[in-house]
């Protein structure tokens, strides 16, 4: 095999492997509308579709020992970060077998032997989180990377600012990730922040900062290896706002009146699922029957995750207290 041959294969396996991370993401939420439409999952559920670039793309820059702190849409990025499928949905179902023990639900879902940390229900609640994980990181030596993600509504929050002036004072290696979907809830941008710009902002903190289309997952992934690469060479924040877009409102409460659904409409005409897919039929990675296999492996994942986390127990009465205080041995 030729070198560019070599080259070729290695870019369709990667090629292959977001798209697949993709459709797992979205095949995964549209299911969760289902169940919980049919009051099988209840709670809080804030859905990910139309953002999917951002989770495949990021994570597949960071190894297992680097950190990882989400916000409470994550339900993408547990899954891209390697979180089991049946965990997760466990998780929503509020089994003992979630990732939390059926105590967080949707919005905090968590891992720590595979260093995710949230799932954070609080708006930029996950930025001095991360700050303070990268902090450790480097006092104890280890070169690690924190990646941080969190919406453009956190901008407007005072950690926003005060983590990444410290993460730029201390010299941390975290990698800031802001998705800007437009709306803080139901305030666009421009109506609540008057520089819309927010790699500006972020800049402005002295810092390597930069924008990316974020309905592209190849230039998310291709802007998170090389601020991966610098922070692990210079150990010091990076930030990227990955420019994107909520397909579905706020929450599954949200009856979404404040976008005018023509805006929907044009965001999605750059869903990113078919805008890789076209572009590796284009290049001859890519057939219908690896499409339809794909999305076939993806379905019997989602199947077994369904029927595992209806067959996981519930908690005990006897238990509800159990984790609330320290108990001393």
């Amino acid at each position: 095999m030729s070198r560019r041959q070599a080259a070729q294969n290695a870019r369709a396996k990667h090629r292959t492997e977001l798209l697949r991370q993709m459709i797992r993401i979205r095949r995964f939420e549209e299911r969760c509308v289902e169940l919980y439409s049919a009051a099988r999952i209840r709670g809080f559920m804030h859905l990910y579709i139309g953002e999917e670039a951002v989770a495949a793309g990021i994570l597949q820059a960071v190894g297992a020992g680097d950190a990882v702190v989400s916000t409470y849409r994550e339900h993408g990025h547990a899954l891209a970060r390697g979180l089991p499928m049946d965990a997760v949905l466990a998780e929503m179902y509020g089994r003992t077998t979630g990732c939390s023990r059926g105590r967080g639900g949707s919005m905090h879902l968590f891992d720590a032997s595979r260093r995710f940390y949230g799932g954070n229900a609080i708006v930029g609640g996950g930025l001095p989180v991360a700050v303070g994980l990268a902090l450790a990181d480097a006092m104890r030596g280890r070169p690690q990377v924190t990646v941080c993600l969190f919406g453009d509504g956190a901008v407007a929050e005072g950690e926003f600012h005060e983590c990444l002036n410290l993460a730029a004072l201390w010299r941390l290696p975290v990698l800031f990730c802001c998705e800007n979907n437009l709306y803080a809830m139901g305030t666009r941008l421009d109506r609540a922040q008057a520089e819309v710009d927010l790699a500006v902002r972020a800049a402005s903190y002295g810092m390597q900062a930069r924008a990316v289309d974020g309905m592209d997952v190849l230039a998310v992934a291709e802007a998170a290896d090389q601020a991966v690469e610098k922070i692990r060479t210079e150990p010091r924040p990076q930030f990227l706002e990955l420019r994107t877009y909520r397909f579905r409102a706020h929450s599954m409460y949200d009856p979404d009146r404040y976008r005018d659904k023509s805006e929907i409409e044009r965001w999605k005409e750059a869903d990113p699922i078919p805008r890789l897919k076209h572009r590796m039929t284009e290049d001859g990675e890519l057939t219908g029957r690896r499409a339809a296999a794909i999305e076939a492996d993806v379905d019997r994942e989602i199947n077994a995750a369904i029927e595992a986390a209806e067959a996981g127990p519930l908690e005990p009465v006897e238990d509800l207290t159990r984790f609330v205080y320290s108990e001393r041995p």
